[in-house]
């Protein structure tokens, strides 16, 4: 047996003897890579299990959306939508789950407007998921002076999502 150098080995490759016997060498060889990457496989007849252990609970984590790869829970966050939508958005990030409402004042008290930051935490839909800060400004003589709201405003907002958001999953995100 005689070693040749690799610009031989490449030139007789290139001969017109060397293809025919290199296509005869790979044959095989593409054949049996051929076999192994079907992309069908045998009907067994079994189902593929569904437990939590071996796939996502889509549901619990904000369904099959456009929110899917982000930290935010997708029913939390249309149910902040649908629940503030009576407010003008100064921003909404569905990524980074945070909401800014503009500065509302309701039609049956003119000297008071509200502003509502809803923050969405977790992917998973439960209360410790979503945090809500709500902002009051009274206006005395001229100027819009920060005033508390009522202690239970900030759990009622965030129990209001918390429905939405619930009703949403139930009704499979319609």
């Amino acid at each position: 047996m005689t070693v040749r150098p690799p610009f031989v080995a490449i030139r007789h490759a290139l001969s017109p003897r060397g293809p025919v016997r290199s296509a005869m060498l790979l044959a095989p060889v593409l054949a049996g890579l051929a076999a192994c990457s079907g992309s069908h496989r045998a009907d067994t007849g079994l189902a593929l299990p569904q437990n939590h252990l071996l796939n996502e609970d889509r549901s619990a984590n904000g369904g099959d959306d456009q929110l899917a790869n982000s930290g935010v829970n997708a029913y939390l966050w249309r149910g902040a939508i649908d629940t503030l939508s009576f407010m003008p958005f100064a921003s909404a990030d569905a990524v980074g789950g945070v909401i800014l409402t503009d500065w509302y004042t309701p039609p049956a008290t003119k000297n008071e407007r509200f502003k509502i930051t809803a923050y969405i935490l977790s992917r998973n839909l439960r209360s410790d998921a979503i945090r809500v800060s709500v902002f009051r400004q009274a206006l005395t003589d001229g100027q819009w002076m920060d005033t508390p709201v009522a202690p239970n405003t900030v759990s009622d907002i965030t129990s209001k999502i918390l429905t939405r958001a619930r009703q949403l999953r139930a009704d499979g995100g319609h």
